[in-house]
């Protein structure tokens, strides 16, 4: 009797975890470069290049090694390249930064 409260219990749990499981769906596409023109594909509120028209130049951002000014009263500077920089970063999920600090600044 012991073996089959233990049998039930664990088909049960078996069960219940298989629904429980769960993931994002797979990305419709892995990146988009985001164009101003709506003759492109619509993508996450952007319109994006087709893939056969996209280069290595739409993944490029120069000046993130360039020191800022950083008289600010916090004694920093933030750099921010987004989507409004470098248009790839629109299925990226995330920006980059730079952040320059002078010196004991916060």
């Amino acid at each position: 009797m012991e073996g089959l409260k233990f049998l039930l219990v664990f088909v049960v749990l078996a069960l219940a975890s298989s629904f429980a499981s769960a993931s994002d769906p797979s990305p419709l596409q892995d990146f988009c470069v985001a164009i101003k023109e709506t003759d492109g594909v619509f993508v996450n509120g952007n319109f994006c290049k087709g893939p056969q028209q996209v280069t290595e130049k739409d993944f490029f951002f120069s000046g993130l090694n360039v020191p800022r000014d950083t008289s600010s009263p916090v004694g920093s500077n933030v750099t921010a390249v987004n989507v409004a920089q470098i248009q790839d970063s629109t299925l990226l999920a995330y920006p980059w930064l730079a952040i320059d600090f002078a010196p004991y600044g916060a």
